[in-house]
């Protein structure tokens, strides 16, 4: 009689997906990471054996992402689904690599802003807030839009603005949104908010180093014009 062993064949507290809910993934062998990939073992290997077997089989982790779909497939109990499931992942972390090494934008400038976001917010019929979120050297995380339409303090509040720089551990932010009127000259309004949130900023180690007024084709810093102090 066959009999196809799973993870679920195991006791309890040796089963990677409740040991890395419980520990998380840097408590978790090679092998335990790669049986979660994979999922289900062969006739006669849990899928920690089958995964230990992989392992031994191309040489280590490290030759895995140089194997083919087909070449995968030499392990006896690894199959199409289960090949291309581990390349597809070895694909998707080597695709997170690259991106992290990607190179981010640094802001050096009231100009360098403006560049960015000229074309994203002239012409817009409706008042657009977005915020650039930078880590400590200056470079770009995101770019974030928190709120549409009339500029007010009901609609730009601190917590709103500060929410996704918290989550994305940024050092500082830029604050900028557009006038659909086209002229860029900051409203009482518009210095006011931005007093406001500076002064939430330095509660929460968040600098707002500046907060930029986007017209049709032009713009005005504010902290050009003498508001930040």
């Amino acid at each position: 009689m066959d009999y196809n062993l799973t993870i679920k064949d195991l006791p309890k507290e040796e089963r990677p997906r409740e040991k890395l809910c419980k520990f998380g993934t840097k408590a978790m062998s090679t092998a335990e990471l790669l049986a979660l990939i994979i999922r289900t073992g062969s006739q006669s290997d849990t899928a920690i054996e089958l995964a230990n077997k992989l392992l031994t089989h191309t040489g280590g982790l490290k030759f895995i992402g140089d194997l083919s779909v087909e070449e995968l497939q030499e392990v006896k109990g690894v199959g199409l689904a289960k090949a291309a499931q581990i390349s597809a992942t070895v694909e998707l972390g080597r695709r997170i690599r690259l991106a992290n090494q990607e190179t981010k934008e640094i802001i050096t400038s009231p100009q360098d802003v403006a560049n960015l976001l000229l074309a994203r917010l002239s012409f817009l019929e409706k008042e657009h807030f977005v915020t650039l979120l930078l880590n400590t050297k200056n470079e770009i995380i995101s770019i974030e839009d928190i709120s549409i339409g009339s500029l007010s303090n009901s609609i730009v509040h601190p917590r709103e603005v500060f929410k996704p720089a918290i989550r994305r551990s940024s050092a500082a932010v830029i604050l900028a949104h557009n006038h659909p009127s086209g002229n860029p000259e900051p409203s009482k309004e518009d210095i006011d908010i931005t007093q406001r949130i500076k002064k939430a900023g330095k509660i929460l180690g968040i600098e707002v180093l500046d907060h930029l007024v986007i017209g049709n084709k032009d713009y005005i810093s504010l902290k050009e014009k003498g508001y930040f102090k």
